[in-house]
């Protein structure tokens, strides 16, 4: 930058017009003197351009660290983050030093959205500062641990399974149960935790190695928890003689599953289908036969819902909540998924957005628009929305619905829009 120009960006720098000044703090030509001068501006605009700017000299981030404002600690930790780990060895230690120093600072920022800031920047760099991080993951907030704990390379196993060990917290040890390659010394920390949504989270972790007797404990506690059903079912590799075990507890749709695993042999399935038969009938409906119904292999999205069928019902009066829930025991999906849209009143685009999304709290918006029981919330949102177990949304204590009406319509409008805008 010449002098001219120099001197025409400190008269800038000096503007009564904050606008000026930001869009001044933005450049990356400015020199770091300048940039230094801004970070002290009354304006946090002004400040969150500096906090922003790549060029922005290593001290100036130190300071902006402490900002009153937590929009520009929360856009320095974004950016930090990012340049923190590309340090060369050609910088100098103070730089260094400066920059960690920020970054620590910030992993202990009084606000949990800054926090949360920095550890979606730095969930998967490989050579983020291992201090930091491992703060990051001891947050008590899961909007600041989850994101590290689920996927940061710089956690070693023994920090996992501390980690869990200290804080069983449910979110922390789903985020634990979701990552990558799960060794079989940290499944057993996880499963040691007793905790439900977090051994689901690892149940449907197809990458997670789990010791065969664990995983056969695992099957046989799971007939009293329904959310271990289809994690379960779903599991690479089962036991010698699970599959029969777990035929005699399952909902006809996961049987039907079992059967169609391919790593059965022909007596296995024999035996699992004997188990379906004398559960359910001959014919393996367990009731009423549902016109249209199909196996678990039914793929929501990409078959037509009968939705003229469930408009015919519901003219005649016979769309009630009992065959509806029952076509869900039986795993009609496709026929619990046309009534859903006949019932709520919705389009067929926006239940298919809906489910497409696997928004939980939608899908119970959609549940409770059309008037069905809040029983059937948790199985919906399982079997049809597969939606992710620490995920699911539960109904209340005394059985209600866990969203209030304000709640459900907002929820339905989003979609509404978003079908809308394609």
């Amino acid at each position: 930058m010449d002098r001219a120009t120099y001197q025409q960006a400190e008269e800038l720098a000096q503007s009564t017009d904050a606008n000026v000044r930001a869009e001044l703090a933005a450049r990356q030509d400015l020199p770091p003197e300048l940039l230094y001068f801004l970070a002290g501006d009354q304006s946090p605009d002004v400040r969150r351009a500096v906090a922003a700017n790549d060029s922005a000299p290593r001290l100036t981030d130190l300071i902006l660290a402490q900002d009153k404002d937590a929009h520009v600690r929360g856009d320095l930790a974004s950016k930090i983050a990012k340049v923190a780990p590309g340090l060369s060895n050609e910088e100098t230690n103070k730089i260094k030093a400066q920059t960690y120093e920020a970054l620590e600072t910030l992993a202990k920022d009084q606000m949990v959205v800054v926090r949360a800031a920095l550890s979606e920047a730095l969930k998967d760099v490989v050579d983020a500062p291992h201090d930091v991080i491992r703060t990051l993951a001891g947050d008590f907030a899961v909007e600041v641990s989850g994101p590290v704990l689920e996927y940061s390379p710089v956690l070693t196993e023994d920090d996992l399974i501390e980690i869990i060990e200290s804080r069983p917290e449910s979110a922390a040890v789903a985020a634990v149960g979701r990552r990558a390659d799960v060794s079989e010394n940290l499944a057993d920390a996880i499963i040691e935790t007793d905790d439900v949504e977090g051994i689901a989270d690892l149940l449907g972790n197809g990458s997670a190695q789990i010791r065969e007797e664990a995983l056969d404990d695992l099957i046989n506690r799971s007939q009293d928890i329904e959310l271990w059903h289809a994690p379960l079912v779903s599991r690479p590799k089962l036991p010698d003689g699970a599959a029969q075990r777990m035929a005699g507890f399952l909902a006809k749709n996961f049987v039907d599953q079992l059967r169609q695993r391919s790593d059965l042999d022909s007596s296995t399935i024999d035996a699992v289908s004997n188990v379906l038969n004398s559960r359910f009938g001959a014919n393996g409906s367990g009731g009423p036969a549902i016109e249209n119904a199909v196996s678990a292999g039914f793929d929501l999205l990409k078959v037509e819902p009968p939705v003229a069928t469930a408009e015919r019902l519901l003219k005649a009066g016979k769309l009630s909540n009992d065959v509806i829930v029952k076509a869900l025991r039986a795993g009609d999906h496709s026929f619990v998924f046309a009534s859903l849209i006949v019932r709520s009143g919705v389009s067929t685009a926006v239940a298919t957005r809906i489910f497409m999304e696997r928004n939980p709290q939608a899908i119970v918006a959609l549940i409770a628009k059309s008037e069905l029981p809040a029983s059937i919330i948790v199985t919906t949102q399982q079997q049809m929305g597969r939606v992710a177990p620490s995920e699911i949304v539960h109904p209340e204590s005394d059985g209600s619905m866990p969203l209030s009406d304000d709640e459900i319509a907002w929820q339905l409008e989003f979609f509404a829009d978003l079908a809308e805008r394609g």
